[in-house]
């Protein structure tokens, strides 16, 4: 499971919503992870499977992305947990016309906070910025090889539409049929809405637990 549980769910497949919670080693690019989707949860992590079912049998629909579970799992692997993501996917795509008019210059990786997050969770991470400076893209490969996008637009230039072209721009930047992840805080209501109209749909929930002896470039 632990190397096509992705692979699976952007085809469109899920695990069984049974309330199981699978647990498997630690994915390439994670510390650890837990993910689930509707009533399944599969536990990333190299503790011991039988610790994880009693952690969490009070309510294993629920409790596996619950604080306190979190809370035990960071104290078991040493490891600090991240904040709860809603997680989508898309298919890349060909560029459409519309896309086209939305200039994206490459640049280097800047000192922005955005890049920096992704420089620090993905690698390959590539960068693009519209012509005029007020939006940013970045595109790397993070947990389990996934390539992930994530976006910044200025304050000043929101309410356009420019997240959706950007995150549909996104699509059109990996080769045609390749899944595009993309990580989003479900409070971040304006970030959600780019991406589902950009076409992304929400597929599970994650929370990423930093290795701080990783070495990312």
């Amino acid at each position: 499971m632990q190397d096509g549980l992705f692979q699976a769910i952007a085809a469109g497949g899920h695990p069984a919503a049974d309330g199981s919670v699978t647990t498997v080693p630690p994915l390439p690019g994670a510390g650890a992870l837990v993910v689930g989707g509707t009533a399944w949860h599969v536990v990333a992590a190299d503790v011991d499977p039988a610790w994880v079912v009693a952690a969490v049998a009070h309510d294993p629909v629920a409790a596996p992305l619950g604080a306190r579970f979190l809370s035990a799992l960071a104290d078991r692997t040493g490891l600090s947990p991240g904040v709860l993501d809603a997680v989508l996917v898309a298919t890349a795509t060909a560029p459409t016309p519309a896309v086209q008019l939305r200039a994206l210059v490459e640049v280097s990786a800047a000192a922005h906070p955005r890049v920096e997050r992704a420089l620090h969770h993905r690698t390959g991470v590539r960068v693009w910025q519209t012509s005029d400076g007020a939006a940013l893209l970045t595109l790397g490969q993070g947990v389990a090889g996934r390539w992930e996008v994530s976006l910044e637009v200025d304050p000043s230039a929101r309410g356009r539409g420019l997240g959706t072209a950007l995150a549909t721009a996104a699509r059109s930047l990996l080769p045609p049929g390749t899944p595009v992840w993309a990580q989003v805080a479900p409070a971040n209501t304006a970030s959600l809405r780019a991406f589902l109209a950009a076409g992304y749909r929400p597929v599970c929930a994650e929370v990423l637990f930093d290795d701080p002896s990783v070495q990312r470039m």
